[in-house]
């Protein structure tokens, strides 16, 4: 264990950065599994918009790869305009 004042303080905020990205990645994935749920066009179309937009958010924090957002939005977008 560290015992620097700067590495202890390193720690927890590693530890609550870690947390709120996992609840961030969390999130994000239940509201794919909800988009990907939904028959009704008009309302994939409003929960597309939301998603994408969680989606840039995980890639603009570094939490998701750039291509793997770029991929997600792309497989979504797909979805909703084949309902």
């Amino acid at each position: 264990m560290a015992n620097h004042k700067s590495a202890l303080k390193r720690i927890r905020s590693n530890e609550t950065k870690r947390l709120r990205n996992r609840y961030q990645h969390k999130t994000t994935r239940n509201a794919i599994k909800k988009l990907k749920s939904v028959t009704d066009k008009k309302e994939a179309e409003t929960l597309l918009t939301s998603v994408t937009s969680m989606i840039d958010k995980l890639a603009k924090r570094n939490i998701i790869h750039d291509n793997k957002a770029a991929n997600l939005k792309s497989k979504l977008a797909k979805h909703v305009n084949t309902l």
